[in-house]
């Protein structure tokens, strides 16, 4: 059986693809990605010759090679989307194209196919803020930004596949993740590399936003359950219990790496910004056992680890350099 995987080569479907190979040794991989600014081949550079893992470039969007490549497969994991809010406020056109029309395209050809299983990875940013007390699975939703908001489209878009046509659709909407291979735009990752040469790191506001922290690798693993018994027509929250406002966790970051706290700087908080988002993970614990493996702090302690150890590839991120090396390495213009 073949498994559809779109976004595969960013931050955490790399981690889900690499995760899905291992537990599943029957199972083989078509890996679908755009290869846009966050979607990197590094991140799969183990996988190259790996007898069960297929690389394929396309955009979900192009319903001639979803059609291909859906028809190749069994199943469908999609994780591939615009997912940086900044980014959502400057192009919200983008953010609808790839996350509302790309998830049509997919659903469409899933149905067409027959496939056994689509999970669609949402985000606990559709519930929009909250601060106090946690969202469960039957919150409505109250997205924030164009990103968030696209999303909760997409989800809407799937929860009808199901219900009108029988798709099973299982959702997931996860906290927000951290680990290793994460794109240095993102919080975490922006600060140990700016925090690593000695430059200051830009924080929000008063920096008292809260966030719940999920390793990738628990995420991985409550996705890979969610594959095999999530229950069709059913969404699933996903949260790493790791609260932290974002000036904690700078400061977290800040004493591993035994950096000054000078290298703070806040700047102008972004439209929209959300205060809190806190969602109660019972439900995927209560039905298929799952619980977080990685507590917060150690699981940080880890990440930073990583990005110390892996210079070369931060770097040919931030710079740039990775575009240039796809042709020549896997025969892929970038």
């Amino acid at each position: 059986m073949k498994v559809l995987v779109t976004g595969g080569a960013g931050f955490i479907g790399a981690n889900f693809v690499r995760f899905f190979l291992e537990k599943n040794p029957d199972l083989a991989v078509i890996n679908f990605d755009n290869l846009t600014y966050a979607g990197n081949l590094d991140n799969l550079a183990d996988l190259v010759h790996h007898p069960r893992h297929q690389f394929v470039r396309g955009d979900i969007t192009d319903a001639q090679a979803v059609e291909t490549w859906a028809g190749a497969a069994s199943a469908t994991v999609h994780f591939a989307a615009e997912s940086h809010v900044d980014r959502s406020i400057l192009a919200p056109e983008l953010f609808v194209r790839t996350n509302v029309d790309g998830t049509a395209v997919l659903l469409a050809a899933a149905r067409r196919h027959g496939h056994r299983r689509f999970v669609q990875i949402s985000t606990d940013e559709v519930y929009g803020s909250r601060l106090a007390g946690y969202f469960d699975e039957t919150a409505p939703l109250a997205p924030s930004s164009p990103y968030s908001a696209s999303k909760a489209g997409a989800d809407l878009l799937a929860l009808s596949y199901h219900k009108t046509y029988g798709l099973p659709v299982v959702i997931s909407r996860c906290s927000n993740n951290y680990g290793p291979y994460q794109f240095p735009e993102k919080m975490i990752p922006l600060v140990i590399t700016h925090a690593l040469a000695d430059t200051p790191l830009p924080i929000y506001g008063d920096g008292l936003h809260v966030r719940d922290w999920l390793h990738v690798l628990d995420h991985c693993d409550a996705i890979h359950r969610l594959f095999h018994g999530g229950v069709p027509g059913e969404i699933y929250n996903i949260g790493g219990q790791g609260d932290a406002t974002n000036l904690d966790v700078v400061r977290r970051i800040l004493r591993i790496l035994g950096k000054p706290e000078s290298l703070i700087t806040h700047v102008k908080d972004r439209p929209g910004h959300d205060r809190r988002y806190a969602i109660n993970p019972d439900k995927i614990k209560r039905d298929l056992g799952w619980t977080p493996s990685h507590n917060f702090q150690t699981g940080l302690e880890e990440t930073v680890r990583w990005y110390c150890d892996h210079p070369d590839w931060w770097t040919r991120v931030k710079t740039g350099a990775y575009l240039q090396m796809y042709e020549k390495i896997y025969g892929v213009a970038p």
